[in-house]
């Protein structure tokens, strides 16, 4: 099962206290995943279509709770990607026009209509629904293992503007983009994200999501430190190497014993510890000398070696 199905899983169990949540919370549900079917004499069916079972279950329960609505779910296979997909279909029933003009689906007049009503977010616990119930209808989160990224999608332009300002009104940053004719709301930022599991409850997703977080970061780290060490090593190993071919080309010309006892005594470390750095060839000259100071002496001895024809 994928993060996001896991996400929803959690989230579908969970059933809003107040009924003003659950209205706000269906009513996401619909306007993500929902289309009306005209039946004809002013007749016309609801259509939910989900890839996660307990979405199904939990929209057909909202709608037999709220507005005592029945109806029925059918399973679907993809050919392509071999997953199922669940319908819930809900047929011309006598309220079910007076409950989708509750939900905002539905004007006064029962036209559809693409905003969003604001009696349905005036209040805090209801605009927390809301987002619930649109990360249930429409929602993506990756896998944190990877890239950080969860977004809503929709076909609904006005929708999206929705969605940003209910976002920001706790203070979550987001940003949109449009592509094949869809809008998406994403997220990107790891703790945006966070904060988005913890508002609209997704507590045990929340947990998974960090410690799969703190590991990968854990382990970026380790590897940002090895390289480092790595790469630090290999800078060390090709200085000793140059220091060492420089004494052995003042020792072929003129002899390591013609050097200044300064130089000479550096020269003769370096050849007692091929491995040392610079640090410990300082540690090893009497009296002891600073890293500076033995660094200033190697350079000297790489002069003297390129002053040799």
């Amino acid at each position: 099962m994928s993060f996001s199905n896991q996400v929803k899983d959690e989230l579908a169990h969970q059933w809003p206290g107040r009924r003003c949540c659950r209205v706000a919370e269906l009513s996401a549900m619909i306007r993500m995943d929902g289309s009306l079917h005209l039946l004809g004499g002013d007749r016309y069916a609801l259509h939910l279509s989900t890839d996660n079972a307990a979405v199904a279950r939990a929209g057909l329960r909202l709608l037999g709770d709220l507005y005592g609505l029945t109806g029925k779910v059918t399973v679907r296979r993809s050919k392509l990607s071999k997953a199922n997909n669940y319908l819930v279909y809900v047929d011309w029933q006598p309220r079910l026009g007076q409950a989708l003009n509750e939900l905002g689906i539905l004007d006064d007049s029962l036209n559809l209509r693409q905003d969003v009503p604001g009696r349905l977010v005036r209040q805090g616990c209801c605009a927390v629904s809301y987002l619930r119930g649109l990360f249930l209808g429409g929602g993506f989160i990756s896998n944190p293992k990877g890239q950080y990224h969860l977004e809503l999608l929709t076909d609904n332009y006005m929708l999206v503007e929705t969605i940003g300002r209910l976002l920001a009104r706790f203070n979550i940053k987001s940003g949109s983009a449009e592509r094949r004719g869809y809008h998406t709301i994403y997220i990107k930022q790891a703790q945006a994200i966070v904060d988005f599991l913890a508002l609209i409850g997704a507590y045990s997703a929340l947990l998974a999501w960090e410690d799969a977080r703190i590991l990968k970061s854990v382990r970026e780290s380790v590897n940002r430190l090895v390289n480092c060490d790595t790469a630090n090593l290999n800078k060390a190993v090709k200085a000793a190497l140059e220091q060492l071919s420089d004494i052995a080309k003042i020792e072929n010309h003129m002899g390591i014993a013609h050097l200044p006892i300064a130089l000479r005594e550096m020269a003769r470390a370096r050849l007692a510890d091929p491995q040392a750095s610079i640090k410990e060839l300082g540690e090893a000259c009497r009296p002891a000398l600073t890293k500076s100071a033995a660094y200033h002496r190697v350079r000297r001895l790489r002069a003297a070696a390129a002053g040799l024809k």
